[in-house]
């Protein structure tokens, strides 16, 4: 189906809209300057990944800022660095700070103009209302782990998504799920029948950074590296 006959954009937001990358790298310097070995970037991310899908599997029902401070406590034994819990919970609370792509709000304001444009996010609701305000967008439907009480990829956040949709009149075919990572979302996107479009951030880069590896690489209706590329595209579609 052509990128303008979709109804919703449903987008994930750290990766896809958010660095959240370098917001973590940046937030976790005061723990990784105290590492006697040197760590690369995606030594940091890959095993932040680690512990992030562990205590969100493990701890569903947690809010992710009280997630990421349990996270940074487990880095730090992992590293074997001691630190307070005043310094976990400050980690937390950081998610508000990490930037935004530079194209992402741009590409949100263009793209509200054509589509309702929902959230489906792994954070709670104070932190993405401060990630919120760097993209500079109202969005129609913003559903975190917070409201439903699960973390993507469990497929209980999509049942959620879509029949909340639903009740606004959005059939499942007029969504397409719009999202970096493979893991947490195009996996469990295809599995719901969902047409889905990867911004692929990493292009260029080996691994998965911030994200569990997903086993098999799942199947993708559309594919841009960058959310100006998604804008592009649509442009050229009206255009034609």
């Amino acid at each position: 189906m052509a990128l303008r006959h979709y109804k919703a954009l449903t987008f994930d937001v750290y990766g896809t809209l958010i660095d959240w990358e370098s917001g973590m790298v940046n937030a976790l310097k005061p723990l990784t300057d105290q590492v006697g070995t040197h760590l690369s970037r995606d030594d940091v991310l890959e095993a932040h990944a680690f512990h992030e899908s562990s205590t969100q599997r493990w701890t569903p029902a947690k809010r992710y800022s009280e997630l990421l401070a349990v996270v940074y406590r487990r880095l730090a034994e992992e590293w074997g660095v001691a630190v307070t819990w005043e310094a976990c919970v400050a980690y937390g609370q950081s998610v508000r700070q990490w930037p935004a792509f530079d194209d992402s709000r741009e590409a949100l304001a263009y793209l509200k103009q054509h589509y309702k444009l929902i959230v489906l996010t792994n954070t709670d609701n104070q932190s993405f209302a401060g990630s919120n305000a760097r993209l500079g967008v109202h969005f129609d439907g913003v559903y975190t782990a917070e409201d439903i009480g699960s973390y993507k990829p469990d497929e209980r956040n999509f049942r959620y998504l879509l029949e909340s949709l639903e009740r606004q009149g959005i059939a499942q075919h007029e969504i397409l799920h719009t999202a970096e990572s493979l893991f947490h979302d195009h996996v469990p996107a295809k599995k719901h029948g969902l047409a889905n479009c990867w911004i692929y951030r990493r292009h260029g880069k080996s691994g998965f950074g911030a994200t569990r590896d997903p086993g098999e690489t799942p199947s993708f209706d559309y594919r841009f590296n960058s959310m100006a590329e998604f804008v592009a595209a649509h442009k050229d579609e009206l255009a034609k």
